[in-house]
């Protein structure tokens, strides 16, 4: 007979902050898309010098910046297992009406600041007390706001193009101000990344928001204000989208009535690739930069490469499609191919 063993309590295992981060949901595939970034990046390194330079280098990270600002605003959406089909527009109506508030109505910068954002603020109200009160699907609720987003971008100046801005100011705030040899977009990039980040990843809102996309049911019996958190992730949307619409003002020098077209399809597509999931509750903010840095480097990559725009299309929706099946296969939703293709399994036989 063998002696009894002392019963003895295991210790305590320490915590460590990089089994947290690499057990981050949505991790392995930052990771991957990290590194796929980086073999791009090399690719076109090697194939033109000039992408290396540090004249596009500075120019590719402005260009990078309206996507990943609008980018972060789709993730916060896209965990809730939702969309925000509205988003581009709301980029065009919060050029359109700035603008003419500076020009046609006369007023300061600041006062149509505000009013611009006051106004893109409410519209993000209403996408998400159509989804959270109303139970209109996301889809449907942001579409109609779509439309109407950009009939209010139509309507202000009467379907046309403002004058230019006179305010140099404004301008420079938004878009030609340079820090470190940084413009303005990419430092407001940078501090809307910290900002949200931090709320995802170290406030309730954030653990709300992954606990809706995760299990909704669970989430509102759990005592999660389902309404509110919703709510709260469509006015971050909105509120992204109004600082783009600024800073494509500031560019041009003018209200654009295409300002912001496409770019909620750009905006799931920087989110997707980063390792947001479409089905919800996963998803990291630093794979929404990853998937913006993709973006803007196949674009720029791919013009030093003389290809046309078509092609530059074509890429990017193959690499936004090679994402979602990653992650349906990351969640163990691999694709059954005899139901794709209609193929029945033969009967076993019994015994």
């Amino acid at each position: 007979m063998e002696p009894a063993r002392a019963f003895t309590t295991p210790s305590p295992r320490r915590d460590n902050p990089l089994r947290r981060v690499f057990a981050a949901r949505g991790m392995g595939q930052v990771i991957s898309v990290s590194a796929a970034l980086a073999l791009m990046f090399v690719a076109f390194a090697l194939f033109n010098r000039n992408f290396v330079s540090r004249r596009n280098l500075t120019e590719l990270l402005r260009q990078v910046s309206p996507i990943l600002i609008i980018g972060i605003g789709q993730s916060y959406v896209l965990i809730t297992a939702g969309i925000d089909l509205s988003i581009g527009s709301v980029v065009g109506m919060s050029s359109m009406l700035s603008a003419t508030l500076m020009t046609k109505a006369g007023l300061p910068p600041a006062a149509a600041i505000l009013i611009t954002l006051t106004s893109c603020l409410a519209l993000g109200c209403l996408n998400g007390a159509l989804v959270s009160r109303a139970k209109l699907p996301p889809f449907i609720a942001t579409l109609g706001t779509m439309i109407i987003a950009r009939g209010v971008a139509q309507w202000v100046n009467n379907n046309r193009n403002t004058d230019g801005i006179s305010s140099q100011a404004f301008r420079n705030m938004f878009y030609y101000d340079k820090f470190l040899g940084l413009f303005a977009p990419v430092w407001i990039a940078l501090v809307l990344f910290l900002i949200f980040n931090f709320m995802l990843s170290r406030m309730k809102i954030g653990r709300r928001l992954y606990a809706i996309g995760s299990n909704y049911e669970a989430a509102k019996f759990s005592g999660v204000n389902v309404a509110q958190t919703e709510m709260a992730a469509y006015v971050v949307s909105a509120f992204n989208a109004c600082v783009v619409g600024l800073i494509l003002t500031a560019m041009s020098g003018m209200g654009a009535m295409d300002a912001g077209n496409g770019y909620e399809l750009n905006a799931v597509a920087a989110s997707v690739i980063g390792g947001v999931s479409t089905m919800g509750g996963q998803g990291l903010l630093f794979g929404t930069v990853i998937g913006s840095c993709i973006w803007g480097v196949l674009n720029n990559g791919l013009q030093f490469a003389g290809a046309p725009q078509a092609l530059k299309n074509i890429v990017i929706g193959v690499v936004v499609i090679v994402s979602v099946l990653i992650d349906r296969v990351a969640r163990g939703n691999i694709l059954d191919l005899r139901k794709l293709f209609g193929i029945r399994r033969k009967p076993q036989p019994t015994a």
